[in-house]
């Protein structure tokens, strides 16, 4: 368990200004109450430590107050700008989602660059929305929280489920995944479950995902034109939305040079809080989808939070 303490708590009455250290603050829904960056969007409440003060006062040769940066709540205890999108704060009801790392610097234009004469914000600071309420003072401590993402992966196949051959598809898709994970210093759970082509089976794990808040669902197998090849079809009645250009896009890439990966009717989209994908059967069809997927992944999962995050 990992704990930060809250140093000062700070408003300001308009934007692009410092803010002034208070008693406590008052965190609603739209943010912090009465302070200029409240409102229905992404960056309700700003937080910056004072490890990110240290290294400015040994640039600057000055020391700086709390809110100086007009942060809305002054820390001490971890890195902030250490943390991702999507991790929280909590203490007792209040619960704080991690939405932004750092923002735009507007540079000589902002009167926190005058008056400070630089800004840390840009690259350190963070920014939350608000989940749970209540106030906060200093001298309170923070939880923290890293988000756990939750990825199953689902081999279709009649021959490897019965103990024919080995499943390697399902293998592959999870090394690639802890590569791309691994990569970005987020903490993930991976699920493997090998299953006969069975529709029926299939879509009890497509409820169980949808119903655990999984984030991802890869499958693999059962995505060309054969007889037992449902997959797609399984899938389909279970997305809210379809995200079809990134699996046209595959296919047509790959599809220049390999015609028969034409064939497949992989589909992409949004199910519920989840994202799925069908992926074919085979070593190099996963290889060829996972390269395109991990591209956009985390965006997708972003905006499926409601994150503008770029």
């Amino acid at each position: 368990m990992q704990m930060i303490r809250i140093i000062s708590v700070n408003t300001s009455e308009q934007k692009g200004t410092v803010k002034r250290p208070v008693d406590k603050i008052e965190l609603t829904h739209k943010g912090v109450k009465n302070d200029a960056h409240a409102g229905h969007w992404n960056r309700q409440v700003s937080l910056l430590g004072m490890e990110s003060f240290a290294k400015f006062e040994m640039e600057a040769g000055r020391k700086v107050t709390p809110g100086e940066f007009a942060e809305n709540i002054t820390t001490t205890g971890m890195n902030l700008w250490t943390t991702h999108a999507l991790d929280r704060f909590t203490t007792g009801d209040i619960e704080l989602e991690v939405t932004q790392i750092g923002k735009e610097c507007h540079g000589t234009g902002c009167a926190i660059f005058k008056e400070v004469g630089n800004c840390v914000m840009p690259k350190e600071g963070i920014f939350c929305r608000v989940l749970g309420t209540g106030n906060l003072m200093g001298g309170m401590e923070l939880e923290y929280h890293p988000k756990i993402y939750r990825l199953m992966v689902i081999t279709l196949s009649d021959r490897a489920s019965a103990g024919e051959y080995e499943d390697k598809s399902g293998p592959r898709i999870r090394e690639l995944l802890e590569l791309h994970f691994s990569g970005l210093n987020i903490q993930y759970s991976i699920f493997n479950i090998l299953i006969p082509d069975d529709p029926h089976k299939l879509e009890e794990l497509l409820y169980q995902a949808k119903e655990e808040l999984v984030d991802v669902v890869l499958t693999t197998g059962g995505t060309g034109i054969g007889p037992r090849d449902f997959t797609p079809d399984v899938v389909k009645p279970f997305l809210d939305k379809e995200i079809p250009g990134i699996m046209e896009m595959i296919r047509m890439k790959y599809g220049m040079e390999k015609p028969a990966a034409l064939l497949s009717r992989s589909v992409a989209g949004v199910m519920g809080k989840s994202l799925v994908f069908t992926l074919p059967g085979s070593i190099r069809g996963v290889n060829e989808y996972m390269t395109e997927i991990s591209k956009s992944l985390m965006h997708m999962i972003h905006m499926l939070h409601g994150l503008d995050v770029h």
